[in-house]
């Protein structure tokens, strides 16, 4: 059970190490408590003052229990907290296709315990603020517009830890698919630096789900390759594209939509080929826009990204589920109407 409280301008005792109760000090000073501190037992008189609540953080001290014990008999409420983790190390995190309910338990961890995060636009960044009390520095990235360029990045990153910070780099999806996560780890281990990586769940599976259509299906397809669509393909990637079968997903590829189109058309696959372009995945205005290879160019035309776009089968199978979805409820309305006559 999960309960809150107001503490807006209420008196909070935080206790514990000043390494180890850092971020708890900022949680609680994020929530508008005043926040008072005490390092380390020395005895076990009460403060004058009684707190509206004691925050405990487990610094592997011996010594606390008593002073809490008093606490807790004068009728103060105690708190658990953990303690945060040692300083100067980078976690790369996937933050999935953007809404804070895909996030892995892993990562919601990862940005509690961060000192500052360094996230990108495809990131579940609007509910930030509810998730960490830490510094939060945007560095997303558009299309044909970088505010801060790769390198870049990994130098604000690598100099923050080596300040004494828990960095957090929050990217959409998952770091290593198309997301220079590897570009990334490198710099932080050639400066000597502590670096994890907490897998998100990528787009490449999850956004064409958010539209019913699966990237797999029995006696469909049974393979899948992602492609990105940042760059247009050559001819040869083209032909073997068209050559594997099962389905091609393509991120961020509105860009290169026309070229693919064309290139996979040229390469023998049919134009009647079903495809499927899913904008904005778990988004507000998420659309999908269906179409097949030989007129996808044209039904496509207002499309813009962050966009997935699906090419198989898979996107007949979907179209299929939804309209039995849709026949289904005609029934359950009908049937309503019948017995409301």
């Amino acid at each position: 059970m999960q309960l809150s409280i107001d503490l807006t301008d209420r008196e909070v005792l935080v206790t514990g190490t000043d390494s180890a109760a850092r971020q708890a000090v900022r949680r609680y000073e994020a929530a508008g408590a005043v926040v008072r501190r005490m390092a380390g037992p020395h005895g076990t008189a009460l403060l004058p003052q009684k707190p509206f609540l004691v925050a405990a953080v487990d610094d592997g001290q011996p010594g606390w229990e008593p002073l809490l014990q008093q606490y807790r008999a004068a009728g103060v409420p105690v708190a658990t907290e953990p303690a945060a983790g040692a300083a100067g190390y980078v976690t790369l995190v996937g933050g999935g296709p953007g809404t804070t309910e895909l996030l892995t338990v892993a990562a919601v961890k990862a940005l509690r315990d961060a000192d500052v995060v360094f996230y990108d636009r495809l990131a579940p960044c609007q509910d930030l603020p509810a998730l960490t009390s830490a510094e939060l520095v945007d560095v997303g990235k558009k299309p044909g517009h970088h505010k801060v360029g790769q390198s870049d990045i990994e130098k604000l990153m690598v100099d923050s830890a080596l300040a004494g910070n828990n960095v957090v780099r929050l990217k959409g999806g998952d770091p290593y698919v198309f997301g220079r996560g590897g570009e990334e780890v490198a710099a932080c281990v050639a400066a000597g630096l502590k670096v994890q990586v907490v897998s998100g769940v990528t787009s490449a599976i999850s956004v064409p789900a958010a539209a019913g259509i699966p990237v797999t299906h029995r006696n469909v397809s049974h393979m899948f390759t992602v492609v990105s669509g940042h760059a247009p393909l050559t001819e040869k990637e083209h032909h073997h594209l068209a050559g594997l079968g099962g389905t091609i997903v393509v991120l961020m590829g509105i860009g290169t939509l026309h070229h693919l189109a064309a290139g996979l058309r040229r390469a023998g696959m049919r134009a009647d080929m079903p495809m499927a372009v899913v904008e904005r995945g778990y988004r507000p205005g998420q659309r999908t826009t269906i179409a097949d290879l030989g007129t996808i160019a044209s039904a496509a035309a207002g499309c813009s990204n962050p966009a997935v776009l699906v090419i198989g089968e898979v996107v007949r199978v979907a179209e299929a589920n939804r309209g039995h979805a849709e026949a289904a409820a005609d029934l359950d309305r009908l049937a309503a109407s019948l017995l409301g006559s």
